[in-house]
């Protein structure tokens, strides 16, 4: 089926787009692009996305929400002891910003630009997972395993302390020698300090 015949939906559009933007860098990357590579006109995609403003902040809410949905199951897992699956959410989380940037760099180096453009996305994102790192600090104060007092004040502590693993502005040293170790002394510092030992 040729592009002008299948059912144009917003999915197709961001998939478009991601290409362009992988293709021509956010700052010659232009709507006009992303209807040529759809073959049809640029009102049809003004008609899903009314700004080129608003496709650029639906792309970047995509990519960020890729990242998001992976960590949900990993917070959903009431099989796991809340502490297993707090360092798992940590690794995945460092992974999936270090795939990112390494599997392809133009369109991470893209997405850099764009969320800084798009500050209430990037809010909503980081909210989303200091929010899902809150839950799993109250599965473990429930379950008795971590000594915290306020899950959700921990949680934001636990996000920044563990910034330089997924900062999109640190992905020049997550790739250096010893970050993977670097990562694990780390987590096993926090969790030691949940756990109310020294």
């Amino acid at each position: 089926m040729s592009p002008t015949t299948e059912t144009l939906t917003a999915e197709r559009i961001l998939e478009a787009t991601e290409e362009v933007l992988r293709r021509h860098g956010p700052a010659k990357a232009t709507v006009v692009d992303v209807a040529r590579a759809l073959g049809v006109s640029h009102g049809s995609v003004y008609r899903h996305f009314r700004t080129k403003a608003a496709l650029r902040e639906a792309v970047t809410k995509r990519w960020l929400d890729r990242t998001s949905e992976t960590l949900s199951a990993i917070t959903a897992d009431g099989t796991r002891a809340p502490e297993a699956r707090l360092r798992d959410w940590l690794a995945a989380l460092f992974e999936a910003k270090r795939r990112k940037a390494g599997d392809d760099p133009e369109l991470f180096a893209t997405y850099m630009v764009l969320t800084g453009e798009t500050g209430e996305v990037v809010g909503e994102h980081l909210a989303d997972l200091t929010g899902q790192l809150t839950r799993i600090i109250e599965a473990g104060v429930a379950a008795g395993d971590f000594a915290v007092p306020d899950p959700g004040t921990t949680a934001r502590a636990v996000f920044q302390a563990t910034g330089r693993f997924h900062d999109p502005g640190y992905h020049r040293v997550w790739e250096r020698p010893g970050a993977q170790e670097d990562f694990t002394a780390l987590v096993d510092l926090l969790v030691r300090g949940l756990r109310g030992q020294a």
